[in-house]
């Protein structure tokens, strides 16, 4: 009769505790107190008042915005068109009016214009807002968009282990092959579906299939690597950084400035933060501010083949000295 010993009851139990108090810990120091960092806000006025606006906002909500100052109102929105600045306060002869960019996300956007509109309102003055590059029609919010991110990774999880350990053939290129040809299904499938639930996504289609499938083959391929060097455990290892403190560090809807610096600190290096940036660049901004983001993600990939690689062209090296000496 076979008994189970101990040990093997309390290993899974230990190991799923570690891993749901660090589950909890991560979450939980991220977004239990969410507070603006650093919102990026351009601003035409007077030099007088720009003082007393700057000034103001920096002695009652310290670290919040952070202001850059333009000559012209035109200057100030080409600036949110690029995405320099996620909105644009402008004081003129007319009176003072916000600009701000709707797909920059409900929390930047919405904090945004409630601490201006209060600010103005506090001293008896109305702050017209105009909203421009909003989300789509049917996806407001951009729920949709974060779902597509979501549905991306963790479906390039599963692709990438399955195509490392899956198959009885150890060349390199065997799931390099599946996971790119994943990769390029996901981004076109993915995508027209995400177009679909949110009623369209207009011109920048294309480019959005483009930026979901290197996210794809990034994580994949990452994934792929880590399990062919290291089995189960780096799928494991996968998941957890590249995928949970990814999107843990992306803020999901929220976004990266609304959390504490150690995350906005670690979110531009992970592939999560940057390819939602260049999803909303490429959907809702004309494709502007896509360069930065795709590098990051491309060099994850980059990364991804050259430990798959370099972990088959060794392995067959190793073996043979093995024999050699044996």
């Amino acid at each position: 009769m076979n008994r189970t010993s101990p040990e093997h009851v309390a290993r899974p139990i230990v190991a799923g505790l570690l891993l749901l108090l660090t589950l909890l810990l991560v979450l939980g120091t991220a977004i239990r107190d969410p507070r603006p960092h650093d919102l990026p806000v351009g601003i035409v006025a007077p030099p007088p008042v720009e003082q007393q606006l700057t000034q103001a906002f920096g002695q009652n909500a310290p670290g919040a915005f952070a202001f850059t100052t333009y000559t012209t109102e035109a200057d100030a929105v080409a600036a949110v068109d690029r995405r320099d600045v996620d909105a644009a306060l402008v004081v003129g002869a007319e009176g003072p009016h916000l600009v701000v960019a709707g797909a920059a996300g409900d929390a930047v956007a919405g904090g945004i214009t409630a601490a201006f509109t209060g600010a103005f309102r506090a001293q008896g003055t109305e702050l017209p807002v105009q909203v421009v590059h909003p989300f789509s029609a049917g996806d407001p919010h951009g729920i949709v968009l974060f779902f597509l991110l979501l549905a991306t990774l963790v479906s390039s999880v599963v692709v990438g282990a399955l195509a490392a350990l899956g198959t009885s053939d150890r060349s390199w290129t065997v799931p390099l092959g599946i996971v790119a040809v994943y990769a390029a299904s996901a981004g076109v499938v993915g995508t027209l579906a995400a177009a679909w639930l949110a009623g369209g996504y207009g011109d920048g289609l294309p480019a959005a299939m483009a930026v979901v499938a290197l996210l794809s083959f990034a994580v994949g391929i990452v994934v792929a690597a880590l399990a062919r060097l290291l089995g189960p455990a780096g799928i494991a290892l996968g998941a957890l950084v590249v995928v949970f403190l990814g999107l843990v560090s992306s803020g999901g809807p929220l976004g990266t400035a609304f959390l504490p610096d150690a995350y906005r600190a670690i979110a531009p290096w992970l592939p999560v933060a940057p390819a939602a940036d260049a999803l909303r660049g490429a959907l809702f901004f004309g494709g502007s501010g896509l360069a930065a983001p795709l590098l990051v993600v491309a060099g994850w990939a980059i990364l991804g083949v050259a430990v798959l690689a370099a972990r088959e062209l060794v392995a067959p090296a190793s073996r043979r000295t093995e024999l050699a000496t044996a």
